[in-house]
This record gives structure tokens, sequence and C-alpha cells, in this order.
């Protein structure tokens, strides 16, 4: 019996979907959904299996993520006195740009590898305050067509790119999704001052395979970023897919090498230091490695990209005068220094230079990170 106005429920054995059932004035029955209200398409996603099966590692790709991995646990740990540099792009936009970065960056990294353990920065997802831009896997072809199978198989196919050439990439995951097409072929990960706090990405942290950054929350206190490092490190149990794309219940044995990054916030830099102090005090009353990176860019060179080699400067005083507590260090860096927006027309594009946050030039950064490895060199 239908009445007007009231639920209306199709029982074959399970619950198919919950209709509102009303009266119009003519006596006709009027169905009013309650899903999708917002949803105005769904398009399957390729299987990470498939992914993996055309785009597979060899035994040289596999020897450079691991063998960065373990490197970078051994700083992580002091049991490798080096520094780590995580140095490229604030975004990939532009896979050959991004290509040529790698080559030019290589020279520099085998040269200063006897004090830094350099690893490009290779960001396909980027979080966004408001609206914008979300990263190359989002929106590969910048044009707002959202072709994320495409996004996926490009960014794969780059992080295999670098691995055969030897340069080990570090990347920030944003959607818990990703990393089951990708991370297999990254050997350090940031988490971002928006996300440490969130419990999904703690979840998925704690089943990561590589050593993962935990940046200060956008306040700039450290305290959230150190109970995700806590949190990440324990078991947990959670939903995400498996390697062939299906809904699955994903139990982790948590992850143990989880440091602090020290980005700034809108209190201002924590750098110098002091605040370094502050934060290594810190992570040492939670039983914590008190050791830690620096973000150069951010908040901690109050978004002026020039700034970057002031935080240099002073991170190399700090090593200098003997300090325990600095690991790492992170740079925005790109072929053209600065950023520009997306052109309607984008053949107007300038060849590697950011469309996200402002970079310095690889000249400027191979100048920085030479001072950076004598300081090391003199700590």
């Amino acid at each position: 019996k239908v009445r007007g106005r009231s639920p209306f429920f199709m029982d074959t054995g399970r619950l198919i979907e919950c209709r509102c059932v009303t009266l119009d004035l003519s006596g006709f029955l009027v169905m009013a959904t309650t899903s999708d209200l917002h949803v105005v398409e769904t398009r399957p996603l390729v299987a990470p299996a498939l992914l993996h099966q055309d785009l597979a590692p060899d035994a040289t790709a596999l020897n450079t993520v691991t063998s960065a991995r373990k490197r970078i646990q051994a700083i992580l740990r002091g049991d490798d006195q080096r520094l780590l540099a995580v140095v490229g792009p604030c975004s990939v936009h532009d896979v050959q740009a991004a290509r040529e970065y790698a080559e030019r960056l290589a020279p520099i990294r085998d040269r200063l590898k006897d004090r830094l353990e350099v690893v490009m920065r290779v960001y396909f997802e980027k979080p966004r305050t408001t609206v914008g831009w979300k990263g190359l896997i989002n929106d590969p072809h910048l044009d707002g067509s959202y072709d994320i199978n495409t996004g996926l198989r490009r960014a794969r196919a780059l992080l295999l790119d670098l691995a055969h050439e030897g340069m080990p990439a570090a990347t920030e995951l944003l959607d818990p999704v990703v990393p089951q097409y990708i991370a297999d072929l990254i050997s350090w990960t940031a988490i971002g001052a928006r996300t440490t706090e969130s419990q999904t990405h703690r979840e998925m942290a704690s089943g990561l395979s590589m050593p993962i950054g935990y940046k200060n929350s956008t306040d700039g206190s450290a305290t959230i970023a150190i109970n995700a490092m806590q949190a990440a490190s324990k078991p947990h149990h959670f939903l995400g897919i498996n390697r062939d794309g299906q809904a699955s219940i994903v139990s982790t044995t948590g992850n143990p090498d989880g440091h602090l990054v020290l980005r700034g916030g809108n209190r201002g830099s924590n750098y110098h230091v002091d605040a370094v102090s502050e934060a290594a005090a810190e992570l040492k009353k939670y039983g914590l490695e008190d050791r830690l990176m620096v973000d150069c860019s951010h908040a901690n060179s109050n978004k002026d990209f020039r700034r970057q080699s002031d935080v240099l400067v002073s991170i190399a005083d700090q090593l200098r005068s003997g300090s325990k507590h600095l690991m790492g260090v992170m740079i925005e860096s790109h072929l053209v220094e600065g950023n520009q927006k997306i052109p309607a027309d984008l053949s107007q594009l300038t060849y590697g230079q950011s469309i996200t946050d402002a970079c310095i030039s690889l000249e400027t950064t191979e100048q920085i990170l030479t001072n950076l490895a004598e300081a090391v060199g003199a700590r």
C-alpha cells in the first residue's frame, strides 16, 4: 500500500535503493532519489595491476628505489651522517621537462653523493586551499578534461624512466587510492600540512613501504605531525583497493620510518636554530628520533622562492656549528625560476617553469647544494 509522502522500499532480498514516493497533482507517482544528487558522471578506473603489467620495473629500477630507501633510513637513524636533499619542481606538469631536469640533476647528485643523498621531488598531486589545478594525475592535459587514467599512466611512466636512469624519486601522496599505482617506484614520501591530521592519511602511511616525512600543521605546530608519526607507526585496518582495483579491507603493520618536516606556519618560519631545537626536544619527549627535515619553501620562505637560499644559509650555519638535529632539506627547483599561470593557449607555456609554486633555477640549486655539502663536511 502506497501513501503520499511515505517511504517506499523495494525488497528483493537485498536493499536496492531507497526512494521517497509522493503523488503529484495529477495522481501519478513521483520517485525522488536520495543518492548521487551531486554526481554527474562516473568513469571506470584502470586497475593498478594493468599499469604494473604494462610499466613493470626491471632489476635496475628496483635497485634504484630500494637502495635509496635504505640510505634514507640510515640517515633518519643517524647511521649515515650525510644529509637528505629532496630537490625538484613544486609539481610536474610536463613530463619531458621533468626528464630533462633529472638529466641535469644527475651529475650534481653524483658529485655531491659523499655528503648529500639527493632525491628528485616528483609531485603529481597538489592540495588546494580552495580550487585550482590538482596535478598531473588529476588533469594531465591541463584543460579540465580530468583524464585520470592517462594521468596515472604518465606518472608511472615518468617514475619508471627516472628509476631506470638511477634517479630516486620523492612525492606527496594525497589520494589514498594512488599508492597502488605508483608507490613501488617512490623512495621517499611526504604527508602534507593539510593532511597530516587526517586519519585516512595516517592509515595509508602505516602501510607504505618507504620513509615518510610529516609536515607540521599550517599553524606551525609540530605536535600534530608528531601524533601522525606515532599513529602511522602502529598497525591499522581500513578500507582501500587491491592491485586488481577491488574494494578491500587493508591491514598494515605500521611504518616505523617517519620523521618531522618543518615548513613554517601562520606564525612565521621555524627553520632557525631555536625552532629546530624546540621541535627536536618535543620529538625526544615522545621517544622519537630527534632528527628532522626543513622545507625551505612555503612559510619558511614567506612564499618568496628566492628566500629558499636564505633558509639554506641558516641550515648550513647550523650544520657548521655541529647541530645533530638536521637530517634533510626540501627545495623547490625547476629548469626556469619563478612560476606562471596556465594560459588558455597551452602553446604559450614557458618550458621548464612551474605552474604552481615558484621555484629557484637549477643553476641556483647547484650553488646552494654545493654550499650545503661543504657544511655537512664541516659538521
